[in-house]
């Protein structure tokens, strides 16, 4: 596979839905595991403890693929890295379908974790470096739909089959090989991003300088790598317990039929896509900071409302719908954009990575033990997980409420200020551009 530049780049908002749909087959695939492993429970003989393992596995997979994948794809280029990793996932997920037992089945998780987790930060890289100034929030904001939209159908696909036991888990593990194969087609037809191409060529301009890893913990890139780390790692470990246990939830503690439970997507589907369209209309403005705060307040707040109130389906959608708007404004989307943004190409998919398999190591861990949580006390985990979240929202805010870095604004990549007026969103002067306080 060669590596010149296209004679004429494609569409930015084609190569935006194409590469995008990596967040559309992340949050697909882990849905679909914490719904398909319930039941895949009593024809598999999955007890509480194998289904920790198996749901930390994915997760611990998803991890180790995002470290491996964005580094890959920094070295060796977008379009070689996201063809092989779609191709994983559609080897996972024949894997997930076919498995009979506990270890077939551990099997086909990891390699569809370790697919998707490499995914991940090279595609929205691409996302990121095809797009123009003006469009380049927004296709980023809008990957984070795809997310949205992806965790809703799964979900609407276990309202369909909740009820089928073992089936019922092979198509909901079948929907996400479908949609991953079809996107292995597509992408075979981008080009090279030009961004990487060019940063290639030219390892000695000051755009492509420090591609070694060892620079995002020195200069200029060390606060929003650190602030990307504690803020992503601690509200995913929220989201990621709360979306990935939430069947279990819902069967285990309120007593739901899983098909029942899982309608809740349906619920919040379009509450999901209201607020990711709106987060992509202030993603390139100045207006962000301060719908993060009001995300970050929704977002914490939404796991309380079970614990408050007693977990039943009542609760259980309330908190759903709180936390979609929440997470619209103040989890995945404004990461992805802060860690376009913060970093030179040579090293924006290698940061992304390093932070999404930090988070999903955390997470993975914790999975291991939740369900004894769960069973000990199911109002004293969430009201953890509360506590946990906001805890990241704080670093995220501390982190990025100042000066900040603008890659994508000139070969110096001059700080610009969160939160603040200007007439063209992210831009200012050489003289204005101070670096980082």
């Amino acid at each position: 596979m060669n590596h010149r530049a296209p004679a004429q780049p494609p569409h930015a908002w084609r190569t935006g839905v194409v590469a995008g749909m990596a967040s559309y087959v992340d949050a697909a695939a882990i849905v679909s595991t914490g719904i398909a492993l319930v039941l895949y429970r009593e024809p598999l003989h999955l007890t509480g403890g194998r289904i920790g393992v198996l749901s930390g596995a994915l997760t611990a997979a998803i991890a180790t693929g995002a470290l491996l994948g964005g580094r890959l794809g920094d070295r060796f280029g977008r379009r070689r890295v996201f063809a092989a990793t779609m191709a994983m996932v559609v080897a996972g997920c024949a894997l997930t379908v076919l498995s009979t037992g506990f270890a077939p089945l551990l099997l086909g998780v990891l390699v569809l974790g370790l697919g998707s987790g490499a995914d991940l930060p090279v595609a929205l890289a691409t996302v990121a470096e095809s797009a123009t100034d003006r469009n380049r929030a927004a296709l980023i904001g809008f990957s984070n739909v795809l997310w949205g939209v992806g965790a809703a159908a799964a979900g609407t696909v276990a309202t369909l089959v909740g009820g089928w036991g073992r089936p019922g888990g092979q198509i909901l593990y079948g929907h996400v090989g479908a949609v991953a194969l079809v996107l292995l087609l597509a992408r075979l037809r981008l080009p090279e991003s030009p961004a990487w191409l060019a940063a290639r060529r030219e390892r000695t301009s000051p755009r492509a300088a420090g591609a070694s890893a060892r620079v995002l913990f020195t200069g200029p890139y060390l606060r929003p790598f650190a602030a990307l780390l504690g803020f992503y790692a601690l509200t995913n470990l929220a989201a990621n317990t709360s979306g990935q246990f939430g069947a279990y939830v819902a069967a285990d503690v309120a007593h739901l039929p899983v098909d029942v439970s899982a309608r809740l997507s349906l619920l919040v589907l379009p509450v999901t896509v209201a607020a990711g369209l709106w987060f992509m209309r202030i993603a390139g403005t100045p207006r962000r900071l301060g719908y993060f705060v009001f995300g970050a307040a929704c977002l914490a707040g939404g796991y309380l409302i079970p614990p408050l109130f007693g977990f039943s389906l009542t609760t259980l959608a309330l908190s759903t719908v709180v936390n979609a708007v929440g997470g619209a404004f103040a989890f995945e989307g404004i990461m992805k954009t802060w860690a376009q943004e913060s970093f030179p190409t040579l090293l924006r998919a290698t940061a992304q990575g390093a932070v999404i398999a930090v988070a999903r190591y955390l997470a993975a861990a914790f999975a291991l033990v939740t369900p004894a949580l769960l069973r000990f006390d199911p109002a004293l985990l969430y009201g953890g997980l509360a506590a946990v979240s906001a805890a990241g929202l704080a670093i995220g805010w501390a982190g990025f409420r100042g000066a900040r870095r603008d890659e994508f604004a000139g070969p110096a990549g001059p700080a610009v200020a969160e939160g603040t007026r200007s007439q063209v969103p992210w831009k200012l002067s050489p003289a204005q551009s101070t670096g980082w306080r």
